[in-house]
């Protein structure tokens, strides 16, 4: 009973149903206002909020639907003396906990976009080839990580390596808590492992590479604006094979942004205005992030870009000799480094999520 009891608290106090329901009716009010439905990415931004939150509330339904059955059970079983129940009891319990701890730290992501999309970019750092190589095996991780998520993601931008790997890419993913969740992961990544690029050389080898994670969400148009004059817009052939369209038009677009240096590339799109739209969409989203960072007194950060990929500036080292994987904020660790690079991130990111939550309450 003790269990059952701890179940309710927990997913009362997880949810906060109240809450919920008043913002839900908000939201529903808002839907039925004559102007609302003639800003379609406003409009699909609210429906979608309005989805969570019923799936949070119907979720809620079905965990008090569960513990009034187990407290009839629990009943029934008390006064026939049938100790059978007990057993079954506390596999649900244990069951219904387990549920409830899985979701509970999504609560951790209450920072202002944390259920935006994202924008991530990987750029190799030191390392030469092997950095580039490792470069290209993160862009896979966190794919996998997000294909086990449901998540949509959509290649931006991608810069080939010189022998192998790549030297940078950026791609947009879309899905609830998608920045909130991959923000843990912005910093540089350090991979140590006997290189299999330099034959005869079985020493180690250590390379670098650097996480930006921004924000993007649908009214970025109205939070960040971008004056005309402070932007340099290059065309230029689009990379990659395939295509009537590819090296042969001038499709692809580059914009730097004047006060900050920020340069940002797409040559996703076969329309050169439809990848200026996407670039200007990029630029904001990286602006907003900094915006963001100088708002909370941690620009270094947050931008990103002005953390060198090189050691000493870490947040995580895979050692593939060794079988570890490391998180030198949090020390979570694992030894299933096959498990990590193929895409099992959550153990670190919820590590993070909650070593973050316990430095603000200091």
């Amino acid at each position: 009973m003790k269990l059952l009891r701890s179940a309710w608290r927990k997913s009362a106090n997880f949810f906060d149903p109240p809450r919920l329901k008043k913002e839900l009716e908000e939201l529903e009010s808002l839907t039925l206002e004559p102007e609302f439905w003639k800003d379609q990415s406003k409009a699909q931004h609210v429906n979608q909020k309005m989805s969570r939150l019923k799936q949070s509330l119907e979720q809620y339904q079905r965990w008090c639907s569960d513990v009034s059955d187990l407290a009839v059970l629990f009943q029934v079983g008390t006064e026939e003396n049938d100790e059978s129940v007990a057993e079954e009891i506390e596999k649900a319990c244990k069951r219904l906990n387990g549920e409830i701890d899985r979701l509970e730290f999504v609560k951790l992501l209450s920072g202002e976009y944390d259920d935006s999309s994202a924008i991530v970019t990987i750029n190799a750092g030191a390392g030469g080839t092997d950095a580039q190589d490792w470069a290209e095996m993160m862009l896979r991780m966190y794919l996998r990580w997000c294909q086990t998520r449901a998540y949509k993601t959509d290649l931006i931008d991608q810069s080939p390596g010189e022998e192998a790997g790549i030297k940078s890419v950026t791609f947009k993913v879309d899905g609830p808590y998608a920045y909130g969740y991959l923000s843990c992961e912005k910093g540089v990544h350090r991979l140590v492992r006997k290189s299999p690029f330099k034959q005869g050389n079985d020493s180690r080898q250590t390379s670098f590479a650097a996480v930006e994670v921004s924000p993007i969400m649908s009214d970025i148009d109205s939070l960040v604006e971008i004056k005309d004059d402070d932007i340099e817009v290059d065309t230029m052939r689009s990379g990659g094979a395939g295509g009537q369209n590819v090296n042969k038009v001038e499709s692809a677009v580059r914009i730097v942004h004047k006060p900050t240096g920020i340069m940002v590339k797409c040559q996703q799109e076969r329309s050169q205005l439809q990848n200026k739209a996407l670039a200007l969409e990029l630029l904001r989203s990286k602006l907003l992030a900094i915006r963001q960072a100088e708002r909370e007194d941690e620009l270094a950060k947050l931008k990103g870009g002005n953390v060198q990929a090189t050691f000493g500036n870490a947040i995580r080292s895979y050692v593939l000799d060794d079988r570890l994987v490391k998180d030198v904020r949090t020390k979570c660790e694992t030894t299933n480094v096959e498990s990590v690079l193929d895409g099992n991130l959550d153990p670190f990111i919820e590590s993070y999520l909650r070593y973050k939550a316990i430095r603000s309450q200091e």
